[in-house]
């Protein structure tokens, strides 16, 4: 049988501080060699639905999985099928959306701890929706933040952002009218947009600043400019070879050139410490961020773990269980 959880059950469990903990784990085994990563793959049904699915093998959780998700008239909906790396039965289905907003979150407040200024005090946030919200939650998590702007198009939405999120990380969230202002002499920058121009220009970042970007993973798009990448002294990515399909920051920036992606560096080298990161203080630092499986089978792994121990969730039979349960009981 395995075990159902809904997206209540996995808020029951899954805390930002834990996914900071288990997606660092993630890119450790992913320097290590325990653990390999496929990248996102897509099918349109044209003019209908979007398909997309990723997967991931962690031999030291003991788990393979997938992140398996639907794009219909603006609503996504997420699964991740869990498999046991021993017996190869379906351990656990997972309702993944919050699962996977803290785990965005939660990879960008790693990226944060091994690359920002460990002095870095001031955030400013891009955006001001969900994924957002988990992204400033990661930051100060990870950093002694004194001050944090935010900046949305709709000045109401983004009032009530910087509302909810005072309260929820305990420090004042101003919310100011343009990105420039919310840029201006920050350490940390986040961008969590559905922006298809940029929203951040190079020009308004200071040196030493660090930029999580997050919110485009598709070509044509992009949310910090040519500019911005090309101030940033060090470039990290989840997944590089992702990058190149899909971060339109850095193919807008980079185009053809090889020796440019060359120097993208994986972001789980630089956990490992088997590649340096930031090297001084006045160095520009960014992360494009593209969402990996791994992320997601062990973060996912871990809340099946905690579900079952807790008695959270339900479970259902797979792959003709019920059937099988009922000819042995007519025996």
């Amino acid at each position: 049988m395995a075990l159902y959880l809904t997206e209540a059950d996995v808020r029951q469990i899954l805390t930002m501080p834990m996914a900071i903990g288990l997606v660092e784990s993630s890119f450790r085994r992913l320097a290590a060699g325990s653990a390999t990563n496929h990248s996102r793959q897509r099918l349109h049904v044209p003019g209908k639905a979007i398909l997309n699915y990723m997967a991931a093998a962690d031999s030291e959780g003991g788990y393979l999985g997938l992140k398996i998700y639907s794009i219909a008239e603006g609503a996504a909906r997420f699964v991740i099928p869990l498999i046991s790396a021993e017996t190869g039965d379906m351990a656990a289905l997972i309702e993944a959306d919050y699962l996977g907003q803290i785990r965005t979150g939660a990879a960008s407040g790693v990226a944060t701890k091994f690359l920002a200024r460990k002095d870095a005090r001031a955030a400013a946030i891009i955006g001001t929706g969900s994924q957002a919200r988990t992204q400033l939650e990661a930051v100060a998590c990870v950093r002694k933040l004194e001050r944090a702007h935010a900046y949305g198009r709709d000045p109401q939405r983004r009032e009530r952002f910087a509302k909810e999120m005072s309260s929820r990380i305990g420090l004042l969230v101003e919310p100011v009218a343009t990105a420039a202002e919310a840029v201006r002499g920050a350490d940390i920058i986040c961008t969590a947009t559905t922006a298809t121009h940029p929203v951040v220009e190079g020009r308004s970042i200071e040196r030493g600043a660090h930029i999580n970007a997050i919110g485009i993973n598709v070509a044509h798009k992009c949310e910090v400019d040519a500019d911005a990448v090309n101030r940033a002294d060090v470039i990290a990515a989840d997944s590089p070879e992702q990058s190149r399909r899909e971060s339109g920051d850095l193919i807008n920036a980079f185009g053809d050139d090889e020796s440019r992606w060359a120097r993208v560096r994986e972001i789980a080298q630089v956990v490992s410490g088997k590649i340096p990161g930031r090297t001084n203080p006045d160095q520009i630092t960014l992360f494009k961020s593209n969402g990996i499986a791994i992320e997601d089978v062990v973060t996912a792994g871990r809340v099946y773990e905690i579900a079952r121990e807790r008695g959270i969730g339900r479970e259902v039979p797979v792959w003709g269980e019920e059937a099988r349960a009922a000819e042995g009981r007519s025996v």
